[in-house]
């Protein structure tokens, strides 16, 4: 049985907040970053995520190690007052940003090359035209 699971850190990037989507699914990781911009509201928050969640770029799949949570509910409580204490994102997290940045560079690079190459071939293109009516006469 597959499983999925999701996973949202809201935390203050001086000068924003900042909202992180982590998605583990088949022991692998996938990471969002959202930047919110004023200091988001639950309710903000939980209306973000019905309306835009699958509208996300999800940076590209890392392999993570996916552990067994237990069902004793007094020990979730101790877990989730332990993540509030924690802020920021795991290494992991930072890992498949950083995936997603370099692919994104990437896209862009070859984009910005293919705009310049079509600008060399325009202007050339325009040279030879020139030549060929200066060489007309009248």
């Amino acid at each position: 049985m597959d499983k999925t699971s999701g996973k949202l850190t809201v935390y203050f990037e001086d000068p924003f907040w900042v909202g992180v989507f982590e998605r583990v699914s088949d022991e692998k990781l996938s990471v969002c970053k959202v930047t919110f911009g004023a200091e988001p509201k639950d309710y903000e928050v939980w209306d973000f995520i019905l309306h835009h969640y699958y509208k996300l770029k999800f940076s590209p799949s890392v392999e993570t190690e996916v552990k067994q949570t237990t069902d004793n509910p007094k020990r979730r409580q101790r877990n989730a007052r332990k993540q509030l204490m924690d802020f920021g994102i795991g290494t992991k997290s930072q890992q498949a940003l950083q995936m997603q940045r370099e692919e994104m560079k990437t896209q862009r690079k070859q984009i910005s090359r293919e705009q310049k190459e079509a600008e060399k071939q325009r202007q050339f293109d325009l040279r030879r035209q020139k030549r060929k009516e200066k060489h007309k006469g009248h």
